[in-house]
């Protein structure tokens, strides 16, 4: 049976429409985005035929609310094998962890990989719906071998957000990068290597 992975991306929440409609009259679009690959796009093609790869589409990731990305979540859960693998980039990266904080998971988890996930701020902004406020106890228990990364360069998540969850999960495995960014990079082989070395034992 294939290694099943799913992925879940990031997005932007915002407390009310009008914050959200004001970011969209703001926003630059470039039409180089529309092309870029990501490590996420590439990451079945890189790990090979062993892996099930799913590259979860979350609801209005634009204007993301944390229970619409729970209850979407939810509905995929018993499509899915025990001893999962969960990845989660940026905001998807906050709500695993919320959710795992919060709720009793349907599935044996074998591995959490939380690439730059904010905390309970975004940046400058407060974090609505997805902000970390439960102890991380429960993410402990369940997210099975923890890897968390982040970069000093991060211009969307500071890096304080990764020394908060560092407080509270000594046994995750720790990585910190000086010149990464926000990990939109079309290849992440340290990730590659670590979810390999999960799944060799």
């Amino acid at each position: 049976m294939k290694q099943q992975i799913f992925v879940i991306h990031g997005g932007d929440a915002f407390n009310t429409y009008e914050e959200y409609f004001s970011n969209l009259e703001k926003y630059e679009v470039d039409l180089a985005r529309l092309q870029q690959k990501g490590w996420k796009t590439t990451l079945a093609e890189t790990l090979g035929d062993k892996y099930d790869v799913y590259l979860a589409n979350m609801p209005n990731s634009r204007n993301a609310k944390y229970n619409e990305w729970k209850l979407w979540f939810e509905k995929y859960l018993p499509l899915l094998n025990d001893d999962l693998i969960l990845i989660g980039h940026s905001l998807g990266g906050v709500f695993l962890a919320k959710y795992l904080s919060e709720e009793n998971i349907s599935r044996k988890i074998k591995a959490t990989f939380l690439i730059a996930p904010p905390f309970d701020s975004d940046g400058c902004r407060k974090l609505p719906e997805f902000a970390i406020t439960n102890p991380l106890s429960k993410l402990a228990e369940q997210a099975g071998e923890l890897y968390m990364y982040q970069s000093k360069d991060d211009p969307y998540v500071e890096y304080a957000e990764f020394e908060k969850y560092r407080e509270q999960l000594p046994n995750a495995h720790m990585k910190t990068f000086q010149d990464r960014g926000h990990f939109m990079d079309e290849t992440f082989p340290e990730l590659v290597e670590d979810v390999r070395g999960v799944t060799s034992h």
